[in-house]
C-alpha cells in the first residue's frame, strides 16, 4: 500500500490528470501461485511447482493463465501431463480457500483481501513492500455452480464491457458515449488491457472518461491546499468543461467491506449546497459507525480507512477527482474499507 500525499487542487491539469491515471494503469501487485500438490500430475517437479508473477492491476485472471500455463509446461509438468492438461478446468481460491472471481479486476481482488486482513496501517508498514497474495491453483473439477463466471478470457471481456457500460450510464445517465463507440474502438479497449497498452486504451477511454475542471485563472493554491473548488464558486475562473469531472451526473462508486457487501449509490460530484463533495462526507453518509459525521473536519477520528488503487487515501479527497484520475480500466472507482483495531487521529 501506498499512502497518497499532496493536494488535488494542484493536479487539476490535463497533463496532471494524464500522469494519475498513468500511474494507476502501471500499478502492479504481487501474486504467489501454487499448484494443489494433491492435484500434481505424476512426475511433476515438485520442486517448482510454485508461481511468481508482478501482476497488472488493471489486468484479470484469465489473462495471466497463458503465461502461468507456459510455466507449468516448460518446468513443472511432463510432457504426458502436457498432452492431457485442459486449461478450461482450471480455477483458482485464495490460501483461505475462498474463491476468486473471475471478473473483477486483479487490484481489486489484492486490496480485498488486504482489508480482510483489518490491519491497521501504519508508517512502517506503509513503507515495506507489500506480501503477495498466495493463491492455489486447481487444475480439474472446478466447481461451476458456485463460479459467477466462466473461467475465460472471452467471458471475461464481456464481464467487463457491461461494466464499462453500467458505469456509463451512472456517469452520464445514459450510455450513449459506450454505444456509441465502434466495434473496433470496443474491442481496443479490452486490447489495450490484454496487451498491458495505456496508451491504446486511454484513446478510446477517454472519449468515456470525464476531465478534471480547470485550475482557476489566479495563481494555484499552496500545495499545504487540499480542495479544487469548482467552477461555479469561481466566477472568474476558467471556461467550463462540458465534460469535466464536476459535470458528471454521478461518480460511479463501489464500497468494499470486509467480507461484507458491496454497496452502491448515486454519489454526485457536487453536494446541494454547491461544495465538493469530499471521500469524508460520502463516507460518512454511508458507514456512519466507521467515519463519524463528527469526524469530518480535521483531525479526522475514524475507526476505519479507505484504500483506493492500493493507496491509502485521505478524507478530504475529492470524489470527481478520484472518478477522473484513479477510476480502474472499467470505469469504477473502487473504494475498499479497512477497519481500524483502535481508533484514532489519522
Amino acid at each position: 500500500m501506498a499512502t497518497y500525499r499532496g493536494s488535488p487542487s494542484a493536479f487539476a491539469t490535463p497533463a496532471s490528470t494524464t500522469l494519475f491515471r498513468r500511474l494507476t494503469w502501471e500499478g502492479t501487485v504481487p501474486l504467489e501461485i501454487r499448484v494443489d500438490s494433491k492435484e500434481l500430475p505424476a512426475n511433476s517437479d515438485r520442486g517448482l511447482e510454485t508461481y511468481y508473477i508482478q501482476a497488472p492491476r488493471v489486468s484479470y485472471l484469465p489473462l495471466i493463465v497463458p503465461e502461468l500455463k507456459r510455466f507449468l509446461l516448460d518446468v513443472v509438468f511432463d510432457e504426458a501431463a502436457a498432452r492431457i492438461m485442459k486449461e478450461e478446468d482450471w480455477w483458482f481460491e485464495s490460501e483461505e480457500g475462498s474463491l476468486l472471481k473471475w471478473h473483477w479486476p486483479l487490484g481489486l481482488i489484492y486490496d480485498t483481501h488486504t482489508i480482510s486482513q483489518s490491519v491497521r496501517p501504519t508508517s512502517s508498514s506503509l513503507s515495506q513492500a507489500p506480501s503477495p497474495l498466495r493463491l492455489i491453483l486447481h487444475l480439474a473439477s472446478p466447481p461451476t455452480e458456485k463460479l459467477l463466471l466462466a473461467p475465460s478470457a472471452e467471458a471475461c471481456k464481456q464481464a467487463f464491457m457491461g461494466q464499462m457500460k453500467e458505469a456509463d450510464f451512472l456517469r452520464w445517465g445514459s450510455t450513449k458515449r459506450m454505444t456509441g463507440l465502434r466495434k473496433a474502438e470496443q474491442d481496443g479497449l479490452w486490447e489495450g488491457i490484454k496487451e498491458h497498452n495505456f496508451d491504446e486504451y486511454w484513446r478510446v477511454a477517454s472519449k468515456i472518461t470525464p476531465t478534471t475542471t480547470p485550475l482557476r485563472s489566479q495563481s494555484p493554491p499552496p500545495m499545504g491546499a487540499m480542495h479544487t473548488r469548482p467552477p461555479s464558486a469561481d466566477p472568474q475562473g476558467a471556461t467550463p468543461d462540458r465534460d469535466g469531472a464536476y459535470n458528471v451526473r454521478s461518480v460511479p462508486v463501489r464500497i468494499y467491506l470486509p467480507e461484507g457487501p458491496v454497496l452502491q449509490d448515486l454519489v454526485p460530484p457536487l453536494l446541494e449546497n454547491g461544495s465538493v463533495h469530499t471521500l469524508q462526507q460520502f463516507l460518512s453518509t454511508h458507514l456512519p459507525q466507521l467515519f463519524p459525521p463528527s469526524a469530518s473536519e480535521p483531525p479526522f477520528h475514524d475507526l476505519g480507512y479507505a484504500l483506493v488503487q492500493g493507496v491509502v487515501t485521505p478524507p478530504e479527497t475529492e470524489m470527481a477527482w478520484l472518478g477522473a484520475c484513479m477510476t480502474g480500466a472499467d470505469g469504477w472507482v473502487n473504494v475498499c474499507i479497512g477497519v481500524l483495531r483502535d481508533g484514532g487521529q489519522r
